[in-house]
């Protein structure tokens, strides 16, 4: 007869992976829950986001341009997110599709910074769609590498895109904000 351990809740072996929704529902279980009405908008497309968004139960639709793109009903989605990080208004408009229950994050940078557990798991469901964009725009390239016309841009706006790398980093500083000085004849 075999004997097996059991992890006690709260708690995982080394090494291993968990799906990181319960993940992110315990670090954000004392976060304030905000329950909304079908059709309130969470997220409104071009505003500025400030929080992050915790999703605990109910069902959203994520819309680009008045197009919904995805419904979401998992809990554990995180909302805001790329506003927050990216100190950009909201790409998205996020829209409750029935009563929708959320837990959340006034400062994201404060959550995320605290709770490197929350960071890790935003850094995954990121990358885990970063990673599914990047293989449709590959077979979308694929399709159209060798077309004529219009649809031959569509190659080379997605060599574009698959490597964009975000914004440039600037060598300013707090004295010189353009970081434009020059110290040409200066000595030292």
């Amino acid at each position: 007869m075999t004997s097996r351990s059991e992890t006690p809740p709260g708690s995982r072996p080394e090494n291993q992976h968990t799906s990181g929704v319960s993940d992110l529902l315990d670090l954000s279980s004392d976060l304030p829950v905000l329950t909304v009405a079908a059709g309130e908008v969470l997220i409104e497309e071009g505003a500025p986001v400030g929080r992050l968004l915790v999703l605990v139960a109910g069902e959203v639709v994520v819309e680009h341009d008045g197009v919904p793109f995805a419904r979401i009903d998992s809990p554990g989605s995180v909302f805001g997110e790329m506003s927050a990080i990216l100190e950009r208004p909201a790409t998205a408009t996020v829209r409750a599709v029935g009563e929708v229950r959320l837990r959340v994050a006034d400062d994201p940078i404060a959550f995320l910074t605290d709770r490197p557990g929350a960071a890790l798991h935003v850094l995954r469901a990121t990358a885990s769609r970063l990673d599914g964009m990047t293989q449709y725009l590959v077979d979308v390239k694929r399709q159209y590498a060798d077309a004529e016309g219009h649809l031959g841009m569509v190659d080379r706006i997605l060599d574009t895109l698959l490597h964009h790398q975000g914004p440039a980093s600037s060598p300013g500083s707090n004295r010189d904000p353009e970081g434009d000085h020059s110290h040409e004849g200066e000595s030292l």
